[in-house]
């Protein structure tokens, strides 16, 4: 009798949890400015901004000299923002959902995974879009001017290349941020300040021991002989640190006003 209770309230606690971190999905995209509508206007601000810079140089440039330049948009990281502001947009989204969802009867533990779920539904989300508009500029010959903004050479040559490491580099910063944010949560600006301090400070660090050392050669030709995918692979590395650590901060956070 005791054996059948048991297997009879198990369900219903997994379909608890489940349901309590479905809820911070949905909290996460209650305001779908943060997540989804600012990051792809500025996307398409930077988009509109780089058309009319090809326009500008296919039509004052000779053919040779247009073709060198359209050549170094590859190079250029005009799309590489959306790295950088997903860690911000962790940051703010786990600044504002953590008291409500709590208030909603979530607990930390549920907070945490379902602000995890919704960082890789965002991540991929934007990799789709990317390899979308990378298939399209590739097909067009870089919308018509042959210029790249979705086919930067750091994220790969070829679509599966460029779905991996967006993918990758994506959850990277979100969860950069997630671990930022539950820092925020717990310490605020403080808290936020002294972490970014220890990390410029283990980079300093590393790039002094690498220097010392004369390994920037053997550094770079790890990178080099791993390739993009096996490169953007070891990433994953600190991603998993940076989710581990976010969730054991934000267990003895304090909701605030």
């Amino acid at each position: 009798m005791t054996t059948a209770t048991i297997s009879s309230v198990a369900p219903e606690r997994q379909i608890g949890a489940l349901t309590r971190i479905t809820r911070v999905v949905k909290l996460h995209f209650a305001n779908p400015r943060i997540l989804v509508g600012l990051p792809w206007m500025i996307i398409g601000i930077i988009f509109v901004a780089n058309l009319a810079v090809w326009w500008m140089i296919a039509t004052v440039s000779s053919p040779t000299g247009s073709a060198q330049a359209m050549e170094g948009f590859r190079y250029s990281g005009s799309a590489g923002f959306i790295f950088v502001y997903m860690l911000i947009v962790a940051i703010q989204s786990m600044n504002q959902t953590f008291s409500f969802a709590l208030g909603l009867s979530a607990t930390r533990r549920d907070y945490y995974f379902g602000s995890a779920l919704t960082f890789v539904g965002v991540a991929a989300m934007y990799t789709v879009g990317f390899v979308v508009f990378g298939a399209l500029e590739r097909a067009t010959n870089g919308w018509g001017l042959g210029g790249s903004m979705f086919t930067q050479i750091w994220l790969g040559n070829t679509w599966y290349e460029q779905a991996f490491c967006t993918f990758v580099a994506l959850l990277f910063f979100l969860f950069v941020g997630a671990v930022s944010g539950a820092i925020f949560v717990r310490y605020r600006a403080f808290g936020v300040t002294l972490f970014w301090c220890v990390v410029a400070l283990a980079l300093v660090a590393v790039a002094v021991l690498l220097t010392v050392t004369r390994s920037w050669d053997a550094f770079g030709s790890f990178f080099a002989n791993a390739g993009f995918i096996g490169s953007f692979a070891w990433s994953l590395v600190l991603t998993a640190i940076a989710a581990v650590a976010g969730y054991f901060v934000l267990r003895r956070a304090t909701p605030r006003s």
